[in-house]
């Protein structure tokens, strides 16, 4: 059988938040599909651990220390890896933050500040920056990490699910614009994943039992499940598709 549309032999890939968790994920099954990967997050240290991996399948990786919450050392950074690769042709926004719980009347503006700028702001600015470089190629296609609760709310994590609704709307914008650079957008959106940024949720014995109680699928997702379906919209595999948000939450949105 002929899986080449599945093929990113010759790519190079960046992946925001690439140390951990659905990014690392990502990063892996990206070089084991051939690409070389450029990872990036705030930690030098957990990125190089990340690039071992990654070496070690035969591609080239770059870790690169980034905070996407600042605009300089997100240029620097995009600067660092047209200077190793020379070109970009996949950017997977995944690197967000949620550092509190609450109700939306309750949370402050340092907290709206923090959660929006990260989580919004931060993909914007990426996108803008590797957009124009993939302008100038006519090629490219970027895939956002967002959040079921970007499609339906979560009690509690107003703002956090608010952030995810925009990287949503920011995917259809984006690929509305881009569709004639020949440079598609398109957007997961994950449940319950078995990662530390997420722990607070699946370690929560009382409220899974609650979540579970309505979920088709039964457990939580793995992220390599995020990383394959992050394979899927950067390959040809998914050459006519744009504009798209694809839940993968094992059913329990519906």
């Amino acid at each position: 059988m002929d899986t080449s549309y599945l093929s990113l032999e010759g790519k190079v890939a960046v992946v925001t938040g690439g140390s951990r968790g659905i990014g690392e994920a990502i990063a892996l099954v990206f070089a084991d599909a051939g690409a070389d990967v450029a990872i990036c997050s705030r930690k030098l240290e957990d990125l190089e651990k990340v690039a071992v991996k990654i070496r070690a399948m035969g591609r080239r990786a770059l870790a690169v220390p980034m905070h996407n919450r600042e605009i300089d050392s997100v240029k620097n950074g995009v600067d660092a890896i047209i200077k190793e690769f020379g070109r970009i042709d996949i950017l997977v926004n995944n690197a967000a933050t949620n550092p509190g719980m609450g109700y939306l009347i309750d949370m402050d503006e340092k907290m709206y500040d923090q959660i929006m700028v990260t989580n919004l702001k931060g993909y914007t600015i990426m996108s803008q920056l590797v957009g124009k470089i993939m302008r100038e190629q006519k090629s490219g296609n970027i895939v956002n990490v967002s959040s079921v609760g970007g499609v339906s709310p979560d009690k509690g994590l107003g703002l956090y699910c608010i952030s995810k609704a925009g990287i949503g709307m920011l995917t259809r914008a984006m690929a509305k614009e881009m569709g004639e650079f020949n440079v598609r957008v398109n957007c997961i959106a994950p449940g319950v994943t078995r990662t530390k940024f997420s722990k607070a949720l699946w370690s929560n014995e009382e409220l899974m039992k609650v979540e579970m109680a309505h979920m088709p699928i039964k457990r939580v997702a793995e992220p390599v499940e995020m990383g394959r379906i992050a394979l899927f919209l950067a390959s040809d595999a998914s050459a006519y598709m744009t504009g798209q948000i694809l839940v993968a939450d094992g059913g329990g949105s519906i």
